[in-house]
């Protein structure tokens, strides 16, 4: 699978949500990254889009409104590929972090 999407901060966050859990409702993901919900359904849609994230939603249940309260939930998990994907990402986006910057520091030099 070939996929170019821009990797921001709140896509790996997203990303990093959804390897942690087997499947997980769209709220929780925006409360575990930290983003905010707009940020964070737009990332989920255009995952979704390029095969790397499927969803479905909760079931209805039995006698509707019984026991039950607010919207249907949506629930997403990483397919294979994504896993694949989110694995090179997080460890590219990991790596990234930890390289040494080369270059003098400012304000250190010869006097």
């Amino acid at each position: 699978m070939s996929v170019s999407l821009r990797k921001t901060p709140a896509m790996l966050d997203v990303l990093n949500v959804l390897a942690t859990k087997d499947e997980v409702w769209g709220l929780k993901v925006v409360r575990d990254s930290g983003r905010p919900a707009g940020s964070v359904y737009p990332i989920l849609s255009r995952l979704e889009a390029a095969g790397i994230v499927s969803s479905n939603w909760e079931p209805v249940p039995e006698g509707e409104g019984q026991g039950h309260s607010g919207p249907r939930r949506r629930y997403y998990r990483l397919t294979d590929e994504g896993a694949a994907f989110t694995a090179t990402s997080l460890q590219a986006a990991h790596g990234a972090q930890r390289k040494p910057r080369l270059g003098f520091a400012r304000g250190v030099g010869l006097a």
